[in-house]
């Protein structure tokens, strides 16, 4: 049976289920009229015990399942009456008249109305062929007690096979099993209504002025009874709000908030559609969203009509329509046209402004309607969706702002690397992903000539030009300066080449501003994957290397080429004095201070490896970290930091000064299994705690998308050191991924720290990371502090460490021992606090 059929199988299917439990009705009834005789003398009872029984199928406890729902009530009490005092058959007759007239009384429609019946009907046969069954019993001790327990166990076996049967042909699988979960609660009821029963029993059967403290526990009991029900619900409610705010704080941060928010939604308020509404706001078009039961997924229409929404927005109140409530006609009758029973729509506010509407319809069952108690909580949720929805829109719109161009609207170089990391995933045989850098030529003249305004007019008019000109499958982004980037899919190298030109030819053309005619050219390199490159990082660096060749020859066209990586040419001839230079112990390790930003009180140092090298001189640490990796030499340049640190940590406690220290580490070092033992070894070796040592790790390496990192990491955290994720923001990844890593620190990127002063996007990127790493626990580095304004910026946002030239450079163990001792108050240190550094001016 397919889902689909399931679907669209209505409440008059419920005939397969109730013509077989009427057929059993009549069947055990015929075998107990045929054998066990009706008395006559019971009639007086029966009248009575039917009067009892039709009132205690009033009062109810619902579960909602999916769109029916199944009841409990209290007509167990008086039917363990009934088939003590009555003959089987009279009881089957009596109990079934009295599930007819609650029936009744309830209006439930013609299919669900004679299954119940037929339902009843079934269960009281049953119940009283198992009583006809037992041996004939006598007074109301035990054997009593166990047969009458038996038919009600019976009946109420009966009752909930053909509401799973039911439930499971009119709503599939999901239903049952969201039915059977119910059961338990079920028969726990009845097992104690079948108890009050027995007591009442006993009771009646003693002495008949019992029934004036039967009657009186009789109107507790249905108080009580009431005040659960209430009471079940209330706790539902509540576990359901708190999962719904949950979820929605968790979705917030994985961009599926309108799935988590309308699916749990609808299920809180038990309707049959959730719906959201956003108009169409700046740069985010309109969203209607609708989540309906039995449907995977959201659908984009609305089963209300739109004058709903648009009342509520315009009137920023809600708007209920349904039997309990009153409202505008006119709404009413739109309401009616579009076969929707009741609706409550509710505005959403940003401050005092309205963004939108969220709008539930269709209480579940037959009898189920909205009412006023639903608003204050429904009210409730819109407010927390509220704003979880406008900070979702202020994270997207400062993700936006973050990866796109202020001037252009283009994707800037951070958005273009990531988009080529992620093309790098896919493998499409016969095809190379394509970079192309343009170089605009005499921009610079063209801003000391005509001032800067101009520049700005000839950026935007090359980017509208290379986004109208380039295939669609490609994105263009603006590199930053005069450099604009063009990345696809293509068949060759050659077809790029093709394309650049083409390209190029189209920039060519005139521009005209005012009375103004200019004649731009551009400089144009191109690089390929994986011919140039596998990561993204190396085919920008090579197209910005062709590209510079291409200016050599005004308007040309470079395709990268080995012979322009001079700097890759001096790596390679490093390797062997790399090697030696680890033999003889001449790479030297610098410390930079880190600090306290409130106070300048000195909280660690950061070890860096210097490398003098007498035949190249200084070589950068981004090379012979490089070719170490390449040539099988990291983990021995990994260690000689590490000694080097270890034994000045351990001097410096010696001196009672004790200063934690950090060691950068490769993400290919993750993954040596044997590296957490070589740290402990170390640890043990120069007796410094775990908890001095912390290890960065490079954004790059510990989100690579990949759970590679994780073993490794957790075997260092459970060795008690600190792991901390260095540049972060470089790379591709978010803060929530950071959750699901050991790790106690992030190093905000010194790209963004050194553009908070003149940069409200950096400024932006910044303090998100500070908050939201201090709400998951995580302590967060500023790097890069070279002003006091930018330190003034990370007070102001609460970030609490930095480093950076404002404070020192890297230093060596010597110069470090002279800087430290003139910049600490020496009050700090005879006091027992952590070292102050003086204000340095």
């Amino acid at each position: 049976m397919s889902p689909k059929a399931v679907r669209r199988r209505t409440t008059e299917h419920a005939w397969l289920i109730t013509a077989p439990l009427a057929g059993i009705a009549l069947v055990g009834s015929l075998v107990l009229a045929l054998t066990v005789p009706i008395r006559f003398e019971d009639w007086p009872t029966a009248v009575a015990l039917l009067v009892v029984m039709a009132a205690a199928g009033i009062p109810t406890l619902s579960f909602v399942v999916r769109r029916q729902a199944v009841v409990v009530t209290l007509l167990e009490i008086p039917l363990v009456l009934a088939l003590f005092w009555l003959s089987p058959l009279l009881m089957v007759v009596v109990a079934t008249a009295a599930e007819l007239f609650t029936q009744i009384h309830r209006g439930y429609a013609p299919p669900k109305f004679w299954f119940n019946v037929a339902r009843a009907a079934a269960g009281f046969s049953v119940a009283g062929l198992v009583l006809a069954a037992m041996p004939p019993h006598e007074g109301v001790g035990p054997a009593t007690w166990g047969a009458v327990f038996a038919a009600v166990a019976a009946n109420a076996l009966i009752s909930l096979v053909a509401v799973v049967g039911v439930i499971t042909l009119l709503q599939g699988w999901q239903g049952t099993r969201e039915t059977t979960s119910t059961a338990i609660q079920v028969l726990l009821t009845t097992a104690l209504n079948v108890a009050v029963g027995m007591i009442i029993l006993i009771a009646l059967a003693t002495t008949l002025w019992s029934i004036l403290l039967l009657l009186a526990l009789a109107v507790a009991g249905v108080l009580l009874y009431r005040s659960y029900s209430q009471f079940i619900r209330q706790h539902r409610t509540l576990g359901d709000m708190y999962e719904l705010t949950r979820a929605m704080s968790e979705a917030g941060q994985d961009g599926n908030l309108t799935d988590a928010l309308l699916g749990r939604l609808r299920s809180l308020m038990q309707a049959e559609y959730a719906t959201l509404w956003l108009p169409a706001q700046g740069r985010h078009p309109e969203v209607l969203l609708t989540a309906r039961l039995d449907d995977r997924g959201l659908l984009d229409v609305a089963p209300t009509p739109a004058v709903i929404r648009e009342k509520t927005r315009a009137s920023g109140r809600t708007v209920a329509l349904g039997r309990a409530f009153g409202g505008d006609p006119t709404l009413r009758s739109a309401l009616a046209d579009s076969k929707v029973k009741d609706v409550i729509a509710v505005p959403l506010r940003s401050g005092q402004a309205v963004i939108g509407t969220l709008e539930v319809a269709n209480r579940l069952s037959d009898v189920g309607h909205f009412a006023p108690a639903d608003l204050p909580i429904f009210e409730t949720v819109a407010a927390h969706a509220a704003v979880a929805l406008e900070n979702s829109r202020l994270v997207d719109r400062l993700r936006h702002d973050a990866y796109h161009d202020a001037l252009t609207r283009l994707p800037n170089r951070r958005r273009i690397t990531g988009a080529l990391a992620e093309s790098f995933t896919i493998a499409a045989p016969g095809e190379v992903v394509a970079l192309l850098l343009f170089d605009v030529d005499g921009l610079r003249q063209v801003n000391e000539s005509l001032g800067h305004a101009a520049g700005d007019k000839v950026l935007a008019e090359v980017a509208s030009r290379l986004r109208a000109s380039a295939p669609s499958s490609a994105l263009v982004g603006r590199a930053g300066g005069d450099e604009f980037l063009v990345t696809l899919r293509l068949e060759s190298a050659e077809a790029a080449l093709e394309l650049a030109a083409q390209l190029r030819d189209q920039i060519r053309d005139e521009m005209v501003f005012d009375a103004l005619t200019l004649d731009v050219n551009t400089a144009v390199g191109v690089a390929v994957h994986p011919d140039h490159g596998s990561d993204a990082a190396t085919l920008l660096l090579r197209v910005d290397l062709a590209a510079t060749a291409a200016k050599s020859v005004p308007g040309s066209v470079q395709l990268f080429n080995p012979a322009l990586e001079s700097r890759s040419l001096r790596r390679l001839g490093l390797a062997g004095d790399l090697r030696h230079a680890l033999d003889q112990g001449e790479l030297e390790v610098y410390f930079q201070p880190k600090v306290t930003l409130r106070d300048r009180r000195l909280v660690g140092v950061e070890c860096l490896a210097r490398w003098e090298d007498p035949t190249h001189g200084t070589v950068a640490p981004e090379d012979f970290v490089a070719v170490a990796e390449h040539t099988g030499q990291l983990s021995r340049l990994t260690e000689v930091v590490l000694r080097e640190g270890l034994r000045r940590s351990r001097d410096w406690a010696l001196a009672d000064q004790p200063l934690p220290i950090a060691v950068n580490i490769s993400a290919r070092t993750l993954t040596d299994q044997h590296f957490p033992d070589r740290v402990q070894e170390l640890l043990t070796e120069y007796g410094v705690p775990a908890q001095r040592l912390t290890l960065e790790i490079t954004e790059a390496g510990v989100l690579d998308g990949t759970d590679r990192p994780i073993p490794t990491l957790r075997r260092l955290r459970d060795l008690g050191v600190r792991l901390s994720v260095d540049d972060f923001g470089t790379g591709d990844s978010s803060l929530a991924h950071l959750r699901r890593l050991p790790v106690h620190e992030v190093k905000v990127d010194r790209s963004f720290v050194q553009g908070m002063a003149t940069d409200p996007g950096d400024l932006a990127i910044v303090n998100a990371v500070v908050t939201l790493s201090q709400q998951f626990g995580l302590a967060v580095v500023a790097e890069g502090v070279e002003s006091e304004l930018t330190l003034e910026l990370l007070q102001d946002i609460g970030c609490e460490i930095g480093q950076g030239f404002l404070f020192s450079r890297p230093l060596p163990y010597e110069r470090l021992a002279a800087w430290f001792g003139a910049q600490v108050e020496p009050e700090s240190i005879s006091n027992g606090e952590l070292p102050r550094l003086r204000v340095v001016p």
